[in-house]
């Protein structure tokens, strides 16, 4: 399967989630990528579009590698065997995690002002992104919801490799996948235009789904 861009992917992962029309659900859509595909579910079914930002944890010494991930209310989680293998101290990644909470104000910040966050307790959450790849990141976000206390927890993405998908499907109530290709390498390789989403644009699409 290949998307022309976001918005097409976003329309194509609409069509999987109409029963969720007039549920008043609330999207939470993963930036920057992750809110143009959010922005077209809405316009499907309705409800509140927001934010969640995960970010990693990296290893020390080795930064693309993730040890795990942190959400925007602290919620941490981890990959214990890296983790082991590496000898990480427990001291790091408390060090780590802070910076990447500092981030993560700063970014929602930037795209949210002063808005209030929405409470999530007995919502329908679907937590949206543009795509998976080892879905470490997304973990962070997924548990953030279960802390929150929502209703019912969806995790919606166009595609994934089947390794990831089936490990993420044990942590939600419902996924919502397109596409889980064998052959996969990287999220940008199934779509014709995975240009970068802009700031800017993050920002139009919020305040459009907020007036």
């Amino acid at each position: 399967m290949l998307f022309s861009d976001r918005q097409e992917a976003g329309k194509q992962l609409a069509s999987k989630l109409t029963s969720y029309k007039g549920k008043n659900p609330l999207l939470l859509a993963v930036p920057r990528g992750g809110v143009p595909v959010a922005y077209e579910v809405y316009g499907v079914t309705g409800g509140s579009l927001d934010l969640v930002i995960p970010r990693k944890i990296p290893a020390p010494h080795y930064s693309e590698l993730a040890l795990g991930a942190v959400a925007q209310d602290g919620s941490i989680v981890l990959n214990e065997d890296i983790v082991d293998r590496l000898a990480v101290s427990p001291e790091y990644i408390s060090e780590e995690a802070s910076r990447q909470l500092a981030e993560i104000e700063r970014r929602l910040h930037c795209y949210r002002g002063e808005r209030p966050y929405p409470s999530l307790t007995g919502k329908t959450v679907i937590v949206i992104d543009d795509g998976v790849a080892t879905g470490a990141t997304l973990r962070g976000a997924l548990k953030m919801v279960r802390n929150q206390a929502a209703a019912r927890l969806v995790l919606a993405v166009p595609v994934g490799p089947p390794e990831s998908i089936a490990s993420l499907r044990a942590l939600v109530d419902e996924l919502v996948c397109l596409s889980t290709p064998a052959n996969f390498y990287a999220v940008g390789q199934f779509y014709k235009n995975f240009s970068q989403t802009r700031d800017r644009e993050v920002k139009e699409l919020l305040k459009k789904a907020w007036r």
